[in-house]
């Protein structure tokens, strides 16, 4: 069974003060990205000019040395996409921003055909989405470890995978916690009594053959069971995509679904649950080249190598905010965010 990928779900119904709605004519332009022989670019391609930092201009890089980048067009993925486009253009890259696309499927067809030299996945999409495995890999290592050998097969090589993984977790509001016993994993979760464990989850979620239930049983839980280890069927709230956090926020429940890299988990103040039975698939992101680009040019793995251990589920939230909640553009927030790691400077 292939699994759709949830974050192209979600992003639609995230409360942002800019949001980018795709009329139809909007759509015709965004698919126009895909004619890379055209020349075409996205109007979302603009990135601030960049001076040295740590990524400087490499001295034997030759002239009209070329790549191009892609991302999908949810907030997370602008933001890694106009990363990984300054980083480039630092690095003295002739870049073509072709970020933005509208939807996973989209973007992959980029890179498997090699019309894109770069993007940043998740491990967890291109297993489960991509290349049709019916369970991910919990363990982040086994995850990576056995997507990058798949894609080799595709001309495509995976970098080492960044500390983030936007996975699947639950979070409880932060005031809520001491109040339950200072709750930190799932597994505690199972210790509190039936009347404490209220759930507020996706419908989507809800029903996936990975998700609630099979979660609940993994933490020695039964949804609709009446016994110690049971979650009667009135402790669970199946909302609209997207409410899961306000409800979570405003005590409609002790627990909501979210995903671990979510502006809002900050911004509302909520505490993500360690999956301490390593029940959810990983979503570690990573640097994704083409192969033949990475064999002509290999001083792009050192490039997206030093960028990578920075990329932290605490560092993507408060990006992801800056653009969800605040309003500002993915491209000024990635700019501030690598001059403030020292990788690029203000010219």
């Amino acid at each position: 069974m292939t699994h759709a990928d949830p974050r192209d779900a979600r992003r639609a119904s995230r409360p942002t003060t800019r949001r980018r709605i795709l009329t139809a004519g909007a759509v015709a332009g965004a698919a126009a990205v895909l004619l890379t022989g055209c020349g075409l670019q996205p109007a979302t391609s603009f990135v601030p000019a960049t001076g040295p930092g740590s990524i400087g201009k490499i001295d034997d890089l030759p002239d009209g040395a070329h790549i191009t980048v892609t991302s999908k067009n949810f907030t997370e993925q602008l933001v890694l996409g106009k990363i990984a486009v300054l980083a480039a253009t630092a690095a003295g890259f002739d870049v073509t921003d072709e970020t933005n696309v509208p939807g996973s499927v989209p973007a992959r067809q980029l890179m498997t055909t090699h019309d894109a030299d770069m993007t940043y996945e998740y491990t967890g999409t291109a297993w489960l989405t991509y290349m049709g495995h019916a369970e991910g890999i919990p363990d982040k290592t086994e995850q990576w470890e056995a997507v990058k050998k798949e894609d080799a097969r595709n001309g495509l090589t995976w970098l080492e995978p960044a500390p983030m993984n936007n996975t699947y977790a639950f979070a409880v509001r932060n005031e809520a916690v001491a109040k339950l016993g200072n709750v930190k994993t799932l597994s505690d979760v199972a210790k509190l009594p039936a009347a404490e464990r209220t759930f507020c989850v996706e419908s989507e979620f809800n029903s996936r053959a990975d998700g609630f239930k099979p979660m609940l049983e993994k933490y020695g839980l039964e949804l609709g069971g009446s016994g110690p280890n049971g979650i009667p069927s009135s402790n669970v709230s199946i909302l609209d995509t997207g409410t899961v956090y306000t409800a979570t926020d405003k005590g409609k429940c002790n627990f909501g679904e979210v995903f671990t890299t979510d502006g809002r988990i900050k911004s509302l103040g909520l505490t993500v649950l360690e999956d301490d039975k390593g029940f959810f698939p990983a979503y570690n992101v990573a640097p994704v080249l083409n192969s033949a680009t990475l064999e002509e040019y290999p001083q792009l793995a050192d490039i997206y190598d030093r960028i990578s251990p920075k990329l932290t589920d605490s560092v993507l939230q408060e990006l992801n905010r800056q653009v969800d909640v605040e309003g500002r553009e993915p491209a000024d927030v990635a700019f501030d965010w690598m001059v403030q790691e020292g990788f690029i400077t203000k010219p």
